[in-house]
């Protein structure tokens, strides 16, 4: 099958730097196929047999262990992000400025209702099956939404625009099957 990682923070900063050789090389390691990376910003594409949250935490361990990194990573098949791409309920007007938050868990509804539109205008947000749809019109400089979001998560999530969401589900579907 196959699969997307997104690795929350990696290269933000020096202490979570790591070269995308040495992701590859570490999903190799862990019996991934097909491995390959996509940007500087921790997305991996590879093929594997399992479920998700066991190779999230696979990764989790592996980099942790390997790399000295405590990491959260958030993992969807292919045919989980197309879902992504499907389902989104925002109208995307400027891709650079639409971006996706992947929970690792399904997310707090019942918080998220609580949170008034009128705090975070003009930026909005629509709640899918794991994951938050969310438009900044006037950029991510000094978002209103995040901190609100992380008020009311239920464990680590990761943000990509979608350029990077549709590119990966791309990048994805040609991705080829597990051989042997």
């Amino acid at each position: 099958m196959r699969y997307v990682a997104l690795l929350r923070g990696i290269n933000v900063n020096p202490a979570t730097a790591v070269a995308m050789a040495d992701l590859r090389a570490l999903l190799e390691r862990l019996g991934y196929g097909n491995a390959r990376t996509h940007l500087r910003s921790g997305n991996a594409l590879f093929t594997a047999g399992g479920d998700a949250d066991s190779i999230a935490a696979a990764i989790e361990r592996g980099l942790r262990e390997e790399l000295g990194l405590s990491v959260a990573v958030m993992v969807r098949t292919a045919e989980q992000l197309r879902r992504v791409v499907e389902r989104n309920p925002l109208e995307v007007r400027d891709p650079a400025r639409f971006a996706v938050v992947f929970l690792s868990r399904p997310p707090d509804r019942e918080g998220l209702a609580s949170i008034d539109p009128a705090a975070y205008a003009p930026e909005e947000m629509r709640v899918g099956e794991r994951e938050l749809y969310v438009h900044f019109p006037d950029g991510l400089r000094r978002p209103k939404l995040p901190p609100l979001l992380e008020k009311h998560s239920t464990g680590p999530a990761t943000m990509r625009n979608w350029n990077t969401v549709t590119r990966l589900l791309a990048l994805a579907e040609d991705l080829g099957e597990i051989s042997g």
